[in-house]
């Protein structure tokens, strides 16, 4: 079996971000620095990034992310979203109202015209969601 997980690229908050969504979907959150891996040739500077990250949440989600090294030239992520959706509307939309502090809301959670409730935001760190709550899930 394979899976597919969103690996989020971060700009030095990689572990911060991550502390994030752990806080807001709950789970084991495991976090190996570059310093971890013997500095892996890293500038002493850089060694206390995150050279991997992954949460594990109670729902089954599996969600990266790592710190881009300077050498690598960090990108503001763009054309892509993390996608949360299911019934359990409860879960969802306590979801959407953790991802949503500090977050810029771009389409508020709302009833959306195919059903359900549909909304999208981006999250503090620069990273777009969507949560969708839809009995057909």
């Amino acid at each position: 079996m394979s899976t597919l997980n969103p690996y989020l690229s971060f700009h030095d908050n990689a572990r911060e971000a991550m502390e994030f969504y752990q806080s807001v979907f709950g789970g084991d959150l495991r976090v190996m620095t570059f310093a971890d891996m013997g500095g892996m040739g890293m500038p002493e500077a850089e060694q206390g990034l995150v050279m991997h990250s992954q949460l594990t949440t109670p729902d089954g989600f599996v969600l990266m992310g790592s710190d881009t090294p300077s050498h690598m030239g960090w990108v503001a992520p763009a054309g892509i979203s993390v996608s949360v959706s299911g019934a359990d509307a409860d879960s969802l939309r306590r979801y959407w109202d953790g991802l949503a502090d500090g977050a810029t809301i771009t389409q508020p959670l709302e009833k959306a015209p195919w059903g359900g409730e549909f909304g999208m935001l981006v999250d503090r760190y620069g990273i777009s969601w969507m949560v969708s709550i839809d009995d057909d899930f």
